[in-house]
């Protein structure tokens, strides 16, 4: 059985991985109050990192469950996708979807970005 972890490999840390991402995004996936901004990368497994504004939601407490509902469905995701830098926006009305819908939603956003990037030629090293 694969380790369903979140280590600090999965994570995309510094400004600079953000930036590679907003400045090269080959992928975008949307999804109702979400949007999926995806790079390949090198590593051999995704890395992923959240923008949750508070623009889109005011109280912390909801910004909060956004992430750790979307660091779960990575985690349980992560074998399956594709070697990409990963970056979820949060978009107005994210916050009134209940848990079952959020993560409806994330699965099929994982499932198009998976099936996107499988249609994309491989990148030549």
């Amino acid at each position: 059985m694969p380790r369903q972890s979140f280590p600090r490999r999965l994570r995309l840390l510094t400004a600079g991985d953000y930036r590679q991402v907003f400045e090269n995004a080959t992928f975008k996936v949307h999804g109702k109050g979400l949007m999926a901004l995806a790079s390949p990368n090198d590593l051999g497994h995704p890395r992923i990192g959240l923008v949750i504004s508070k623009k889109s939601m005011r109280r912390a407490v909801d910004r909060n469950r956004v992430k750790r509902l979307v660091r779960e469905s990575i985690r349980f995701q992560q074998h399956r996708l594709p070697a990409v830098d990963i970056v979820i926006l949060s978009r107005r009305g994210v916050g009134e979807l209940d848990n079952e819908t959020l993560h409806r939603q994330l699965f099929g956003m994982w499932r198009r970005l998976v099936r996107e990037a499988l249609k994309t030629p491989a990148r030549d090293p």
